[in-house]
């Protein structure tokens, strides 16, 4: 660049230069003939070929080589606008050159923003300006921020009124380098922030199959980054999101307490002192006021970010105290409604007052200060109060948060305040409080729940059973209070056995249940820690299965009362309890716990379990003439089934013949499971297929293996679908195997699913509904007409279990046969197709408003339907209809009235309120 300036003749030096360049090219004559025209589009051609010439070799240039060619592409920035765009995308190759001269990153972009006006270029030109600065300021910075404030302006002048979404977001990326990486802002601060702040709230919709992949959130992200990146937009950004917060746009309002939360992350309370009240009043409206929970959530959140702010401000003897002067504000506002329980502004006062009084220990005791004395003497005095629970629930959702954040202890009165309030308050709400609370301070203070809480459960579980039982379970969160809960849930259980049988004691199915239910609640959410995986392995899954065979080997007592370990609700809510742990267990206890009960099933091997005095040679896996109690205990094989070839003969055994319905459909769960983990499920299936078909083994069995193999995308599963394609058209099977195609699309609770371990692949319904749709099509057209109503069945089954997304891709597809399965007469298939076609209705395609008339009719007959669930979803269907365009649904108008007069009438209050919202929309909507 010296040189260039220094000489006589810069012009003839310049292209003495370029001229050596271009001839260790090889191709000096056709660059100097296209460089040198004297027509404008043929000097741009000649720069646009050696601009790519550049993309291909800027690697391979010497510094020598670089600094006249950038000597070359500024000068050719005062030629003709039509040779910018080639000038611009060479300079975009020269930055990424390692061998830049000194001070060229400076001479470039001066030229740049003194010669091109930016936003006058193409899409494809702008975003080669933006990648150059992003290139400089990668490899330059320093030399960068040498032109001070220079550089933001020129960048400003850039940006402003860029509005392709491809190029804000380079631009966004480039204003959060300035901002985090300390450029001078110098005087354009505001400028800085104005050019970007105008895109805020984001509002952009992409189009469908976008290309490019941009999204919403991306731009609101990297907007976000830039808005709150600096305190010193807060002079500029606090008040454009007080000003957004009284939108009528919801996403606005989200945006704009979320930018809070992160900005003042940023701020001192000298940044925020001036806004305080405004932003205050915007927050404490949104949660007075609003019906958004996502707003509200926002809102609290925001609140208490803004007052862990102020809490960390340092204060002077000069300095005004903020956190004490917002605390004000909210005490103010929030603190009197407190005292008037029954209007609806106590609840939104708690969650405010909560939020702030979370921030900081500071702010914690301002706030308890001054509302916990109110409270206690509310609820001491008031009998009003104490009849109105409400005051209560706040008490203890206050008091949760204020000792989980360790700012009172957890003592003898507190103890003793829950207990009382466990064993003897009514209100569910209360209760409910309660044990959130107890749960929350357990895990902060397990030796005080050890040694005073537990005990006191212990002494009135059997008085106070279903209170103590989720209170147990709420509070079994640390490992050391697990060891010392658990044994009371089991006590409770063995209390059960023994004492059921000599009359002394009557336990609800409900209660034991409940147990259980804790027990699994426990497996759940107990850290998880070598501890509490040999608790569940040695203690508690041996004992529920050895408590579970001593009753199903007893006899009834005297009192002839059966045991409710045997009751099947029982058994069934087991299964959770042993599957849970099991999932949670290392490596090595779950495979000696599925062993444990694999030899328990298939060798009747009792050694492991406690009070071992059962009798020899027990086969749980076979029906004992007309005894069921053991044989369906194979449900809790379930639990933790395991890979071994022995079971699966047997398994299916009991899946065939056993008559007991539990027994059964427990073995034939396991089986699956089997097949799904196991890699020869070629050979299961061929001795399966050996069998002679039962009844059962064709409706529920074969779907269950069906389903095994189906999820974990086996060819073979193929086989067994089609089995039950081709059962659609059997007179007396037909509809058992329609109902079969639910089971094979249900999520499954207990075996096969990843908690279970099973191999479940992504989209298996998908892929199972585009490789046999066409089969149900085909099937329903050659059926005869008494066949045709288990075509659709199986049809409704199906679609009704895929993702709504799906659902609206696919419908217009099979619109037909989903309005014959409006007219048949089975109410389940009538409820999974209007639940199929309700949200389609919302966009719906050409297809089926050239069906209105049909539907139309099936929709209005099905509001005389004599199932609730059928009137209520036909109701809704024809609201929606109601929104079609005006031309499409106005010839039918009087006909939807007259026949939703009688619909008025139902005897069921949601029925009639369905009918008035939809005959109201058809008076006064659209139509």
């Amino acid at each position: 660049m010296y040189l260039l300036s220094t000489h006589k003749d810069p012009e003839l030096f310049l292209w003495s230069r370029l001229n050596e360049f271009l001839c260790t090219l090889h191709i000096i004559l056709h660059f100097r003939l296209s460089l040198t025209s004297s027509q404008p589009h043929t000097r741009a051609r000649g720069v646009q070929l050696l601009s790519e010439v550049l993309q291909e070799c800027y690697g391979d240039l010497t510094e020598r080589e670089v600094e006249v060619l950038i000597a070359f592409y500024e000068n050719r920035l005062k030629d003709h606008y039509v040779i910018t765009p080639p000038v611009l995308r060479g300079l975009k190759a020269l930055t990424k050159c390692t061998v830049l001269p000194p001070g060229s990153a400076v001479s470039m972009l001066r030229s740049l923003f003194q010669d091109v006006h930016v936003q006058s270029l193409m899409l494809a030109e702008r975003a080669c300006v933006y990648n150059m600065l992003i290139n400089l300021m990668e490899t330059r910075e320093a030399e960068l921020k040498g032109l001070g404030a220079d550089f933001v302006f020129g960048f400003v002048q850039s940006m402003d009124g860029e509005r392709d979404p491809r190029n804000l977001l380079l631009a966004f990326q480039i204003a959060k380098t300035i901002i985090s990486r300390g450029y001078d802002l110098g005087k354009f601060t505001e400028e800085l922030f104005e050019v970007t702040s105008c895109y805020f709230p984001i509002d952009f919709t992409p189009p469908p199959n976008d290309p490019h992949g941009i999204t919403k959130e991306d731009l609101i992200q990297m907007l976000r980054a830039v808005l709150t990146g600096t305190p010193k937009f807060a002079e500029f950004l606090l008040p454009l999101i007080i000003e957004k917060l009284d939108s009528d746009v919801q996403s606005a309002k989200l945006d704009s307490l979320q930018t809070l939360t992160v900005c003042v992350s940023q701020y001192e309370h000298k940044d925020l002192a001036e806004f305080l009240e405004g932003l205050w009043v915007s927050i404490r409206r949104e949660v007075f006021q609003t019906s958004s929970e996502r707003i509200e959530s926002a809102c609290l959140a925001a609140l208490t970010a803004l007052t862990s702010c102020l809490s960390r401000s340092v204060l002077s003897s000069e300095s005004e105290d903020c956190l004490s002067t917002f605390l004000d504000l909210v005490l103010k506002d929030c603190k009197h409604h407190l005292s008037e329980p029954d209007l609806k502004l106590v609840w939104p006062s708690a969650k405010l007052l909560q939020a702030s009084c979370s921030a900081s220990i500071r702010a914690s005791h301002v706030i308890t200060a001054s509302v916990m004395p109110n409270i206690v003497e509310q609820y001491n005095s008031r009998t009003q109060v104490k009849d109105d629970r409400s005051c209560k629930v706040i008490a203890f959702i206050g008091m949760t948060c204020i000792v989980q954040r360790s700012f009172v202890n957890y003592d003898a009165v507190l103890n003793e305040t829950i207990m009382r309030l466990l064993l003897t308050e009514d209100d569910d709400r209360v209760c409910l409080a309660v044990v959130e609370c107890a749960g929350a301070l357990a895990e902060l203070h397990p030796v005080v729940f050890i040694t005073k809480m537990i005990p006191g459960l212990k002494t009135e579980i059997f008085s106070v059973r279903q209170r103590c039982l989720s209170a147990l379970a709420a509070v079994s969160v640390h490992p050391s209070v697990v060891q010392e809960s658990t044994p009371v849930l089991l006590e409770v259980l063995m209390r059960v056995f023994h004492l059921l049988f000599s009359g002394s004691v009557n336990f609800l199915v409900e209660e034991v249940v409940l147990a259980c239910r804790s027990l699994q609640r426990i497996a759940e959410q107990v850290q998880d820690t070598e501890e509490t995986g040999r608790c569940f392995h040695e203690v508690i899954i041996p004992r529920l299965l050895g408590l579970t065979l001593q009753a199903a080997l007893q006899d009834e007592g005297s009192s002839g009362h059966r045991s409710p370990l045997v009751e099947e609700a029982v058994l069934s809510a087991m299964v959770p309890v042993i599957s849970t742990s099991c999932s949670r267990l290392q490596p090595q206890l779950a495979e000696q716990t599925a062993s444990r009960a694999t030899s328990l099933f298939l060798n009747g091997d009792v050694s492991f379990l406690p009070d071992n005095s059962f009798p020899s040679h027990i086969q749980l896996l076979k029906q004992q003439g007309s005894t069921w109690r053991q044989s369906q205990m194979v449900c809790l094989l379930m639990g933790c089934v395991h890979c071994r070839n022995e079971l699966l003969s047997e398994l299916e055994e009991m899946s065939c013949t056993c008559t007991h319905t539990l027994s059964y459909t427990s073995a034939a769960k396991c089986f699956a499971g089997l097949i799904n983990k196991s890699l020869q499920g070629a050979l299961v299936l061929q001795v399966f297929n050996l069998r002679p078909s039962s009844r059962y083994s064709i409706v529920f069995f074969n779907p269950q293996v069906a389903k095994a193999l189906l999820v974990r995308y086996h060819p073979l599963s193929t086989t067994l679908t089609d089995k039950l394609f081709s059962l659609l058209d059997n007179t007396d099977l037909g509809s058992m195997a329609a109902d079969g195609f639910s089971l094979l699309m249900s999520d499954s609770a207990d075996v096969l699913n990843r908690a279970c371990h099973a191999d479940v692949r992504i989209m298996y319904r998908q892929r199972f509904f585009s490789e046999n749709s066409a089969k149900l099509v085909q099937g329903f057209n050659a059926a005869p007409q008494e066949k045709k109503p288990n075509y659709l069945k199986a049809l409704s089954n199906i679609v009704n279990k895929l993702p709504k997304q799906v659902q609206v891709t696919e419908l217009p597809a099979l619109l037909s046969l989903l309005l014959e399965a409006l007219s048949c007469p089975d109410g389940g298939v009538q409820l999974s197709t209007l639940s199929c076609l309700e949200p389609v209705l919302a966009d719906p395609p050409a297809a089926l408003i050239q069906q209105l008339e049909a539907l139309v009719s099936r929709l209005l007959a099905l509001t005389s339907s004599p199932a609730m669930d059928v009137r209520i979803a036909s109701l809704r269907c024809i609201h929606a209809l109601s929104r079609f365009p005006v031309h499409e649904v106005l010839p039918f108008r009087a006909q939807v009235l007259r026949a939703l007069a009688r619909p008025l009438d139902d005897k069921k209050r949601l029925v009639r309120n369905e009918a008035v919202q939809a005959r109201g929309e058809w008076y006064d909507g659209s139509c």
